[in-house]
């Protein structure tokens, strides 16, 4: 062979890009307005690692990522055997994680236009059978996401309920310290009575039922009661000092506590309005014990009707 042809031969070597996988040619090129070859023929092995309808971004095995649109005359085959051809797929077969042999053009948006598109009926195989594990994975994984998404969005309504609910929580604490103080400072108040209305009732000796002197007394009180607003009946026995500690004081008691049946049964007095009766015995004496007079005197029980301070002026 002469060194003429050879060379020539050399020529066209370099212009087919017969050099390698993933080697540009660099024949017939036209620079794009972005700096792309335009119509120029390129070759690459990889594997699609993602695909957007009918567009493909594929790995190449020199680790670029190269963007490959897939048109209607793109010949997407498989590789045939020996003196037999592929089969002809659609663009569905191209599965992520199929290795494939692309060949084509660059167009101007610095894509890789695809003529013809190779694969392995085997690797097809074995991402179909990726694909099958992998779909209701990342069905589960989404409804997963979507679920969170949700748990978070229900978390975010329940944390602004939640600040709602401190700030009304805050406010009512404040308002119930206010009235915790106010309630405070009427139940002091409500110590001190003002005496409205005093009465005294006798009873002979030893003996703890009512005159008629003294009922009339207690008709009276018992009227006055009736025209006072938030009135109590306090309510003290007494006796001389004949007789023993113990026995003066339960016949003090029963003089009280007769004093509140009458008004009770009477008069209808609530129990409530009649501090809780007691007998002192032959204490707190008023006369003296050492005569007949004074004796008399100490054979009680006080009536007073009492009215609260703080009650009287509302």
């Amino acid at each position: 062979m002469s060194r003429l042809r050879l060379h020539w031969i050399f020529v066209l070597v370099l212009m087919t890009g017969i050099v390698g996988d993933g080697f540009i040619a660099q024949a017939a090129v036209t620079p794009s307005p972005a700096g792309t070859a335009v119509s120029q023929k390129v070759k690459l092995k990889g594997r699609i690692a993602k695909r957007q309808g009918d567009v493909l971004t594929v790995k190449t095995n020199d680790n670029r990522e190269v963007t490959v649109l897939v048109t209607r005359t793109t010949s997407i085959k498989s590789k045939g055997g020996f003196l037999t051809s592929g089969k002809d797929f659609n663009l569905e077969a191209l599965l992520v994680g199929l290795r494939v042999e692309i060949e084509g053009t660059n167009d101007t948006q610095g894509q890789l236009v695809a003529q013809k598109l190779r694969f392995k009926d085997s690797d097809l195989e074995i991402s179909r059978s990726v694909e099958t594990r992998v779909t209701p994975v990342e069905e589960r994984v989404s409804r997963v996401e979507s679920a969170n998404e949700e748990l978070a969005s229900q978390v975010d309504e329940l944390n602004n309920i939640s600040k709602t609910l401190r700030t009304d929580i805050d406010t009512t604490r404040t308002e119930m310290v206010d009235l915790n103080k106010k309630v405070n400072e009427r139940i002091s108040a409500l110590d001190e009575y003002d005496v409205k209305e005093e009465s005294t009732v006798y009873f002979k000796v030893n003996k703890y039922d009512l005159s008629p002197e003294a009922k009339q007394v207690l008709d009276d009180i018992a009227q006055k009661s009736g025209t006072i607003r938030g009135y109590l009946i306090e309510i003290a026995g007494y006796t001389d000092t004949t007789g023993s500690i113990q026995k003066n004081r339960d016949l003090s008691q029963k003089r009280a506590d007769e004093v509140v049946r009458y008004m009770a049964e009477n008069h209808n007095i609530p129990l409530r309005r009649m501090i809780t009766p007691f007998g002192y015995g032959s204490a707190r004496a008023v006369g003296d014990n050492t005569t007949r007079e004074g004796r008399d005197l100490n054979r009680r029980v006080e009536v007073r009707i009492l009215v609260n301070r703080a009650t009287a002026t509302e």
